[in-house]
């Protein structure tokens, strides 16, 4: 794709990294914020709508308190409420230069996972955007409880979001944005890791993120908590839905200004061919994961090739507990995630239903709602 073609956006998420928001001291960069600030401004007064994921919040408290490290869910709490205040004082007070408004919101996964609250969300964004207000979105880590709910709930639970990458992936995702540029502190992504091997080569334009592009992540990055792992899900997701993402270096000089020049940096995700509706997407990428069903190879293959429901009679276990109406995780029997969907009927109910026909359904429940366990509108397969 021609990078005039890739850059031509209305709608764009920007995500910036603790490690482009902060010198090599560890302090804030206000000259790079600063720089972002007025490139974002020229972006919004040329008629774009921009959306900013910012990490920063508990590095800044860190900082502040004159700390070595953030460990305990309580400080690291703690750090991001002084932080934050900090941190959200620079966009307020950078943008106001421009004659621009910016609004902080802080999100947990709750926000996204409780259908009801992201249709809330979404209306709030698009009416910013409308008043042509710049939103900056942050994790709400002074109030978050995924440190903690990890610890009571089953311990194979899967959140939303757990980073600012995936963040940035469901924000852009849920709210139909055309791009999404993940600035970090590299360049794009490589053949092979750079800090090890010096040989390693740009790529400049990924296709498709498959198994193989998927394979070149690594670990956390320093004071961050993504990592290449995270921000290839991220351009998985974002492209699955028909969107395009941009990972460059948020360390080169006015990067913004010169991505919207058309100069060629980073790495181009292309969008893929097909896209899944705001629902699909919904079940799929935005919620909270406990319950799973086990199915068999047969149902795997209705589900997946014959785009069918998911009846009773293929599925072969039912894991951990949840209420009708929640989205669960759909498994083959070698424990490979391949779908998610929203259940016609609680844990209790699918137990004993399992590997039977459905019309037996209401003789073994004494009620009958319908007769596929997961109806195929419902299904996302992933």
């Amino acid at each position: 794709m021609e990078r005039k073609e890739f850059i031509n956006a209305k709608r764009i998420v920007i995500k910036l990294g603790t490690n482009v928001l902060r010198n090599d001291e560890g302090f804030v960069s206000l000259p790079r914020i600063y720089t972002f600030i007025e490139d974002i401004a020229n972006l919004v007064k040329s008629g774009k709508e921009v959306i900013i994921i910012t990490s920063g919040a508990v590095s800044m408290g860190k900082k502040r308190l004159g700390l070595a490290d953030t460990k305990g869910t309580a400080l690291k709490q703690a750090c991001a409420a002084i932080g934050q205040s900090k941190l959200m004082s620079i966009y307020e007070n950078g943008f106001d230069t421009y004659g621009l408004t910016a609004a902080q919101i802080l999100l947990t996964e709750d926000d996204f996972s409780v259908r009801e609250r992201y249709l809330s969300l979404r209306t709030t964004f698009n009416k910013l955007l409308e008043l042509g207000v710049i939103p900056v979105i942050n994790q709400n880590d002074t109030v978050s409880t995924l440190d903690v709910a990890l610890r009571v709930v089953e311990e194979d639970m899967q959140v939303c979001f757990s980073d600012n990458d995936k963040l940035s992936a469901l924000v852009a995702s849920e709210l139909d944005a055309d791009l999404l540029i993940i600035l970090s502190d590299v360049n794009g992504l490589y053949d092979d890791n750079p800090k090890i091997n010096p040989n390693a080569k740009l790529i400049k334009e990924v296709s498709e993120v498959d198994d193989k592009i998927l394979s070149l992540g690594s670990g956390a990055s320093e004071g961050g908590r993504g990592g290449m792992e995270t921000k290839l899900q991220a351009s998985y997701m974002v492209t699955r839905f028909g969107g395009k993402v941009l990972i460059a270096n948020g360390k080169e000089p006015y990067v913004i200004k010169r991505i919207f020049n058309g100069e060629d940096l980073g790495t181009m995700f292309l969008p893929s061919d097909k896209s899944l509706s705001d629902k699909k997407r919904w079940i799929g990428y935005a919620t909270n994961i406990i319950g799973k069903i086990i199915v068999n190879a047969g149902a795997k293959s209705a589900l997946i090739k014959e785009e069918k429901s998911l009846l009773p009679i293929g599925v072969v276990d039912i894991k951990n507990t949840f209420a009708k109406g929640d989205v669960v995780s759909i498994l083959d029997e070698s424990n490979h995630e391949f779908a998610r969907g929203i259940v016609n009927y609680d844990s209790n109910s699918c137990r004993k239903v399992i590997g039977h026909h459905s019309d037996n359904i209401a003789e073994i429940l004494g009620f009958k709602n319908y007769d596929a366990i997961i109806t195929r509108d419902n299904i996302t397969i992933l």
